[in-house]
């Protein structure tokens, strides 16, 4: 807010910056981008600028820093990828006319959601900006028999013009969604609406930008974007983002496409949750794509195919047909490694087509984008005829009878300019000689004007009889005749005009000197106003042909995209899934691997596994020592999921599958202290996420469920949760876990199979995992043993030893608590509640696990009681047997002779 004592300057910069509150100010002083007040405080400290003072002999001094005009884009990036907004003022007149203050305004406002690529920025990375409403008026779709769905999302690549709608059930679907797009600002509606506000609150937590727009006005522009949306929340929300977009960034937006609507629940859905479990698109331990399924897959040779692979990574297919079609062509691919290698090559001389044509139509392309630009486009057509000529399948000719090389857009940039142009588009050096004749002209001019100073030079040197005589030129004092102070006895008095005295030499200049000076000058700056009005003209050509340029990005993404995946899948031994065609929901992957951990270890190191599901069987409960493989089997599982349904080909030697529409995942201890959750209450909100909402169409992968709480109460839980999916849900389910008594329940259930992972003890007591999963399920956790590989010392694992022994012998063994399993079911099985009921009509059945003491001690029977004498044999021959070596039947026999020894004694 302005004050009285503050100069006109000053209180230009108030009001400005009263508009735009929440944004760092760069105010546009001569060749520098000023910060005041509060902005050049903070500005100061996160870029590292000298903090000075303006008026600094006042009272109040006023805080200011300064940045180079030239090197501001540097600046604005670090603050945006801090978060924050920055509001550019630039001067609207030409200073020396001006009379008063100069005006200045916004001519454009960067935020987080539409700031374009940097130079350093990652190119298969979008970025995108979204705009989120809720239905307070019953404009929502709903499709009959399914839930409303009273959220529209809207969403847009400002560098690439992309932009998509879609409606949604929840806040927590939106945050979901946003996650998944990996959304750097959000806009929502300025209204008085709790719904909004809630949005808002929870966006604000996941750390991202809230910005506020008030309501869009129509226009022809909004009309043609949102043509294709049929619904007035849909438009409402895009008419939002548009607005919003409109209003910042003040300038030409003809690049942004015609709004797509798509359906979340048409792709398959896998949440944020899943998508970090997987390490889809960032290793979940190093935040970097090192180490991510995205990064293996990544054999892209452009910036826009790095994009769309990310994008068919997060959000797979469930259409077959469309599986199939992208199936196809990677097969062709796969199969014709020489026209996979001619089109990958001559990609990598294809820059960002779909920022190029973006910058066209902000009107920044400048002449080093348009050479890009060019390159691009003259490596299309020997690309075409890799697919159309060289190769014979009809697939790939399809592909290459497809493109558009938009060649007559690269004759002209070819025809007009030079092959290494400035930076600067103001400076000429742009235009190539024999294009323009005007152009040509000023050149020989200006070429004739060199000749000139070279003859002059040559004739003054003569004429004084100083052969160090220079004629130089100086952009602050033009040209002029330079002789050193030890020569100038030499000149004739009055022969010269001086100009410039320097430590040791002067300048001077003439009346001829002067004259072709300023034919110099006119020459250049009408050859560089003639150069920039010809390069204008290219630009005007290049955004005439926009959308033709995106057409052919978007094709030549998609190329991409599929040669990589072919590499891939070439490189890696991947081979083509199929689908089943009839409801089958069997699944059957031989020797299948996860190919990111398989790419870690020496060849030959990974051990491959069979993933098989039977119609009629669709629960596997995993059992086996912590670091054997557990996890590992189940992320592969999905992760071959994943690839077959966005079209790859996947690690195994052969499989089988199902489609699936979602996919759950359990695994890992994580907490939301936040939130004020617990670890357990976020794997039970987990869990409760894949209850709530999968289908016998979903895949499930549940790791270690019920252990953040008492050892009966998680496995009550578990065995709870085992019961439901077999009982309602009947998803395709792999439940790893360390209660072995909950294998019985494969006898109750005809749907649940046993597998354990395969461990051994060699004799020496150290453990050896095999890493293979087999039939069954395993006799023990080797808990001890996993913590002395992991160096516990020896006497607490000794130590551990005796009091595993001591709760084993006890009754805190396997068989009483498998009995009590069993009878749980066959009870449960017989008064099964009701899967729709609300959570406080379940009631706790009895039998279940948590109903037992931890400890069970015998009572004492008066009937037949045992002597000391008794007691004593059967500890020593305990003590003396290593519990840790004994099979199943040893432990049978083990029992019997004791039960003789007892008796014999009794």
């Amino acid at each position: 807010m302005a004050k009285a004592t503050d100069t006109p300057m000053m209180v230009q910069y108030h009001q400005i910056k009263d508009l735009y509150p929440d944004a760092f100010l760069f105010y546009r002083l001569g060749d520098f981008y000023e910060l005041f007040e509060e902005d050049a405080i903070k500005g100061a400290k996160i870029l590292e600028l000298t903090l000075t003072s303006r008026n600094k002999n006042s009272e109040n001094p006023v805080p200011m820093a300064g940045i180079p005009y030239h090197a501001a884009s540097n600046y604005i990036d670090i603050l945006v990828d801090a978060g924050y907004k920055v509001a550019i003022v630039e001067q609207m007149e030409d200073p020396a006319t001006a009379k008063g203050m100069v005006k200045r305004d916004v001519v454009q406002l960067i935020t987080p959601g539409t700031k374009l690529a940097g130079q350093n920025g990652d190119g298969k990375t979008n970025n995108f900006l979204a705009a989120v409403v809720h239905d307070n008026a019953g404009m929502a779709p709903a499709k009959k028999g399914e839930a409303p769905r009273p959220y529209a999302l809207a969403y847009i690549d400002l560098s690439t013009g992309e932009l998509k709608a879609t409606f949604l059930e929840s806040a927590e679907e939106v945050l979901d969604e946003l996650g998944a797009l990996e959304v750097k600002e959000v806009v929502l509606a300025k209204q008085d609406d709790l719904k909004a506000a809630d949005v808002a609150s929870l966006v604000g937590e996941k750390g991202l930008v809230v910005s506020f727009q008030g309501p869009a006005q129509p226009s022809a522009t909004l009309t043609y974007l949102t043509k294709d949306l049929k619904d007035a929340l849909g438009q409402a929300v895009t008419s939002l983002l548009l607005q919003y977009l409109f209003d910042t960034q003040k300038r030409s937006l003809d690049h942004i496409m015609p709004v797509q609507a798509y359906e979340r629940q048409a792709y398959l859905v896998f949440n944020q949750v899943t998508r970090v479990n997987l390490d889809l698109v960032q290793n979940a331990r190093t935040k970097q794509k090192a180490g991510s399924l995205f990064a293996l897959l990544d054999e892209t040779k452009t910036a826009m195919g790095g994009r769309l692979l990310k994008q068919w990574l997060i959000k797979p297919l469930k259409n077959r047909k469309d599986i199939k079609a992208r199936q196809d062509v990677l097969a062709a691919l796969t199969a014709d490694f020489f026209t996979r290698g001619t089109v990958q090559d001559q990609l990598k001389y294809v820059y960002d087509l779909e920022r190029l044509a973006a910058k066209a139509a902000l009107g920044t392309l400048n002449a080093k984008d348009m050479v890009q630009l060019k390159k691009s486009l003259q490596a299309v057509p020997a690309l075409q005829n890799a697919l159309t000529g060289t190769s014979s399948d009809p697939i790939l000719q399809d592909l290459g009878a497809g493109l558009d090389p938009v060649s007559d857009l690269a004759e002209v940039i070819e025809a007009a300019l030079v092959d290494d142009p400035p930076v600067s588009v103001r400076d000429g050096e742009l235009i190539k000689e024999g294009y323009d004749d005007l152009v040509d002209s000023y050149k020989q001019a200006l070429t004739d004007n060199q000749d000139w100073l070279a003859n002059y030079q040559e004739e003054e040197r003569q004429a004084t009889g100083i052969p160090t005589l220079k004629v130089k030129y100086n952009k602050n004092f033009g040209y002029f005749i330079e002789v050193t102070k030890a020569n100038l006895s030499k000149l004739e008095e009055g022969r010269y005009t001086r100009k410039q005295t320097l430590t040791n030499a002067e300048r001077f200049t003439t009346a001829e000197l002067k004259e072709h000076e300023d034919l110099i000058f006119a020459a250049q700056t009408k050859r560089y106003d003639r150069e920039y009005e010809l390069f204008l003209e290219i630009r005007r050509q290049v955004k005439a042909e926009m959308h033709r340029l995106q057409g052919l990005a978007h094709d030549l993404a998609k190329v991409d995209v599929l040669a990589a995946l072919a590499d891939v899948a070439e490189e890696r031994h991947f081979v083509r899934p199929s689908f089943h065609e009839d409801g089958n929901r069997a699944v059957n992957i031989v020797q299948g691997r996860h190919p990111v951990v398989e790419s870690l270890l020496p060849a030959g190191e990974y051990v491959a596994n069979d993933v098989t599901f039977p119609q009629d069987q669709f629960i596997q409960l995993v059992t086996g020592p912590n670091m054997a493989g557990k996890s590992t089997y189940m992320r592969q599982l999905a992760i071959i999921v994943i690839l077959a349904q966005m079209g790859s080909f996947v690690p195994a030697e052969a499989a089988e599958l199902p489609i699936f529409d979602q996919i759950f995942t359990r695994i890992g201890a994580n907490d939301d202290l936040v939130a004020g959750r617990s670890t357990f209450m976020v794997e039970m909100a987990e869990a409760n996420l894949a209850l709530q909402n999968a289908t016998a169409q979903s895949l499930i992968l549940f790791d270690e469920l019920g252990r953040g709480t008492a050892t009966y109460d998680g496995m009550a839980l578990a065995q709870a949760i085992i019961e439901f999916l077999a009982k309602h849900l009947h998803a395709t389910t792999v439940f790893a876990t360390h209660y072995h008594e909950l294998t019985a329940l494969a006898d109750a259930y005809p749907a649940i199979e046993n597998v354990h992972v395969g461990a051994k003890l060699s004799d020496d007591g150290r453990l050896h995992f095999l890493h293979q999963v087999q039939p069954g399920a395993a006799d023990r956790s080797y808990g001890i043993q996993v913590a002395a590989l992991a160096g516990l010392p020896g006497p607490l694992l000794q130590n551990a030893e005796k009091i595993l022994a001591a709760l084993e012998r006890e009754g805190a063994g396997q068989v009483e608590v498998e009995d009590t399993v069993k009878r749980a079911a066959e009870a449960a099985g017989s008064a099964e509640p009701d899967a729709k009921a609300p959570a406080a009509a379940f009631t706790k059945p009895s039998g279940f696990a948590q109903d037992l003491p931890l400890f069970e001690v015998a009572e004492s029977k008066p009937s037949k009681a045992v002597s000391s004498e008794a007691e004593s044999a059967v500890l020593a021959k305990l003590q003396e047997t290593n519990l840790n070596k004994l099979t199943p039947l040893d432990a049978l026999n083990l029992l019997y002779k004791l039960q003789e020894m007892g008796e014999q004694h009794g």
